[in-house]
């Protein structure tokens, strides 16, 4: 009898302890996608055309109200009008637009953000830019536009965009007589893009353009890996001129000190070292750095989150033109569309240690290592449709710099979009049978 016990009490705690024990295995399903980009349209008087890796990239035009994606069936698009969203699978387009004559500047096709800073542009006389707002979504968005000058925090503008639709505002509604202008375009819903084109003009004479690429977020370190230094010609006393612009958002003045990498050595300019800057006021200060370089970064650091820019004076062809160098995020392992275009490409880092490999028009394939300390740089070869970051050091920063017949532009070297992963809902019989 007590044995009998004593075997009906072990099969009970092996019951138990099995219970206690048990564990459920989920295997979980995922989706890996990269979302859609969105170019800027085409407005009056300027021309653009779009860089691709592929002719079969799908694109579908903004205003169709359809989700239907058609191929490009070219290396190099031209853009009549109409904003493109572009299924880019991973290779991030490049829009390069020009007024004949006048002006070139380029930027990347970017996915929908959450955030994004432009330091440029003008609302004086002269200017003539715009800053243009995108839902490329299927519901209307809500988005703030929030500027900032010379003279403090502006009135915060409100937007309502219908679907798969975009709005143009003109930069000197934003700061009306303002010189200097920063401007953080925050989107409320909707997936929203937004692009700024600086353009400004005295009566029928052109002083140059370029678009301003954005930046996502302020930073106590930033990175301007590409700026161009136009060298003296005989008999000019001078080159190129820099104008470095800068803001502290917060509420808080900041200290700023400025850092110059170039071929000729990493320095500090007089005058920038713990430089205070005040709290919501964009400031200005002129960079002349005595160098012999042709191109040269800047890395800034400060005691507060801050927002930068640097606009370079240039000449092509004996017309004046400008250019605006944005920071951009550490290099990552990424591939961007450069078809028609030969790009000078400058990375920043103490060490720098980037793999590339380059696919041409006619589906060849080349490796190359550039290799450097502060800054190096390296020119995209003719015939190239698209480059990939296969490796790269860390702490590492790219811009490229391109000229054209009509003017200078400046590309930042990040991906438009990212991979994004997403579960899918798995049935299981313990939903029924729990």
């Amino acid at each position: 009898m007590r044995r009998s016990l004593y075997a009906l009490l072990a099969l009970a705690l092996s019951f138990t302890l099995a219970t206690l024990l048990t564990v459920t295995t989920k295997s979980s399903i995922y989706s890996e996608t990269y979302p859609a980009v969105v170019c800027p349209p085409t407005l009056s008087g300027l021309s653009s055309q779009i860089s691709l890796s592929s002719r079969k990239t799908q694109f579908q035009r903004l205003g169709n109200r359809s989700t239907k994606t058609i191929p490009f069936n070219a290396l190099r698009y031209p853009v009549s009008k109409d904003s493109l969203v572009i299924s880019a699978t991973g290779v991030t387009p490049v829009i390069w637009q020009s007024r004949t004559g006048s002006w070139a500047g380029g930027a990347i096709c970017s996915g929908p953000t959450s955030s994004q800073w432009f330091v440029g542009g003008s609302s004086d006389v002269t200017s003539r830019g715009r800053l243009i707002v995108i839902n490329s979504g299927l519901s209307e968005a809500i988005v703030d536009v929030q500027a900032y000058s010379e003279n403090g925090k502006q009135p915060l503008i409100s937007l309502n965009l219908k679907s798969k639709s975009y709005t143009v505002l003109s930069l000197d509604t934003l700061a009306t007589g303002d010189n200097s202008l920063a401007v953080h375009v925050l989107p409320r819903s909707g997936r929203i893009n937004a692009f700024m084109i600086d353009e400004l003009g005295a009566g029928l004479k052109s002083l140059g353009g370029d678009l301003v690429n954005p930046i996502t977020s302020p930073s106590t370190t930033l990175v301007i890996p590409a700026i161009p230094n136009q060298l003296p010609k005989k008999g000019q006393q001078t080159g190129g001129s820099h104008t470095l612009r800068l803001l502290t958002p917060s509420e808080v003045d900041a200290n700023v000190t400025v850092e110059l990498l170039s071929a000729d050595g990493r320095f500090i300019p007089v005058g920038f070292n713990s430089r205070r800057i005040s709290a919501g006021i964009v400031t200005e200060l002129t960079l002349s750095p005595k160098i012999s370089a042709r191109a040269f970064a800047v890395r800034i650091k400060s005691d507060e989150p801050i927002v930068a820019a640097i606009s370079s004076k240039v000449t092509i062809k004996g017309r004046k033109d400008f250019v605006w160098s944005t920071p951009t995020p550490a290099l990552v392992p990424m591939a961007i569309a450069v078809t028609g275009l030969t790009p000078l490409i400058a990375f920043a880092s103490d060490s720098i240690a980037v793999k590339i490999q380059v696919t041409y028009i006619n589906g060849k394939k080349s490796l190359t290592t550039v290799k450097g300390s502060d800054i190096a740089t390296w020119r995209v070869p003719n015939a190239a449709r698209s480059i990939t970051i296969v490796k790269t050091s860390s702490e590492t920063y790219a811009g490229a710099l391109v000229a054209s017949a009509n003017g200078y532009g400046y590309l930042p070297i990040t991906p438009g979009s990212l991979l994004t992963r997403v579960e899918i809902p798995s049935s299981n019989i313990r939903v029924l049978n729990p």
